[in-house]
């Protein structure tokens, strides 16, 4: 297990291991120009196997980021059944996920560096060998920049994302309800008690799922709401309107308490957005600090969760031999007074 310091012009630095392709830190300048650690996680590399699944701090999602519905994948005219590692469905490309592997870190620099990892066919039942590629790099305009690639030998699917919790007050003492969050998004993916998308499109127009304005991240989270009932506060996906533009942010999150404001840039068609629902306390991050429920948000950006098993033509999770899965998110971070 290796880990790698990455720095830029600015002074912004991240810190990377090569076990899950994890972001252990992420520092940035705030508004008085203190650098602030706006991730979550532990101190140590070695700390995250030895809380192995008790979270995803920082993590390169693989094979097949979010829920496959009960397992299921029908792809190449075969029927696979996944592993159900989370109730009666598939999370996260199943309980030994790319989070939980070595990668082989490739070409790395002052400000980059690359990260490969071949995964076998029948991994977690997946079908195809999959030689998967990262490259992570800090740009002179503060900016993470995340680029996948990968390759198959036989039809497969593959949804990556980074699983990094946010928090740019800087403090995982403290919760994220402050943070004013922007997204760009006209509709939203409802979901069951089982977090598995129903197959609705809803719009997020009259529902507390509209954030097309900046509004606080707590404003409307603890409102009677089926929805919001069903995730345990916001743990849904978002029908991106940038529709893989690059050059528009398809999210905005701010804190005031800093005055940290971070940028998401996708070519994803879907933005998955988890409230640390989950966190209770009991997971004792950087510092021995416990992460108290809501203390990050997680921008996930990706495919739409059990795309395979739905017919969302713009979230076509499918990849075939002699073709190239390209995914590309950048996290840009600026301040205001």
């Amino acid at each position: 297990m290796n880990t790698f310091v990455l720095g830029n012009l600015h002074g912004m630095k991240a810190v990377v291991t090569n076990y899950g392709g994890r972001i252990m830190r992420l520092l940035v300048p705030d508004r008085d120009g203190r650098m602030q650690d706006v991730v979550l996680g532990f101190d140590r590399a070695e700390d995250y196997l030895r809380e192995n699944h008790l979270s995803d701090f920082g993590a390169a999602i693989g094979r097949y980021a979010n829920r496959i519905g009960f397992g299921r994948l029908a792809v190449g005219g075969q029927t696979y059944q996944l592993p159900q590692n989370n109730g009666p469905h598939c999370l996260h490309g199943g309980p030994t996920g790319w989070q939980y592997r070595l990668f082989e870190a490739r070409e790395v620099t002052e400000r980059s560096v690359v990260l490969e990892l071949t995964s076998p066919h029948g991994d977690n039942n997946f079908p195809g060998e999959v030689h998967v590629r990262m490259v992570y790099t800090l740009t002179d305009d503060n900016a993470l920049d995340i680029r996948y690639s990968a390759t198959t030998d036989r039809p497969t699917v593959i949804n990556m994302t980074n699983h990094s919790y946010f928090n740019l007050n800087g403090d995982g003492r403290t919760d994220v309800l402050n943070h004013l969050l922007r997204i760009d998004a006209d509709r939203y993916l409802p979901i069951d008690s089982t977090w598995l998308p129903t197959g609705a499109v809803e719009p997020v127009d009259g529902s507390p799922f509209d954030f097309r304005q900046p509004k606080a991240i707590g404003r409307d989270i603890g409102i009677p709401n089926r929805q919001l009932h069903n995730g345990e506060g916001y743990d849904h996906n978002w029908l991106l309107n940038t529709r893989g533009d690059m050059s528009s942010p398809c999210a905005r999150l701010e804190s005031p308490t800093t005055g940290i404001v971070m940028e998401v840039f996708t070519t994803e068609p879907g933005l998955q957005v988890y409230t640390g629902n989950f966190l209770d306390g009991t997971v004792r991050g950087k510092g021995g600090v416990a992460y108290g429920r809501r203390s990050a948000v997680c921008l996930e950006t990706q495919k739409y969760p059990d795309s395979p098993n739905h017919d969302w033509a713009e979230s076509d999770a499918r990849l075939d031999p002699g073709d190239t899965y390209v995914s590309h998110t950048r996290y840009r971070f600026s301040t205001r007074p």
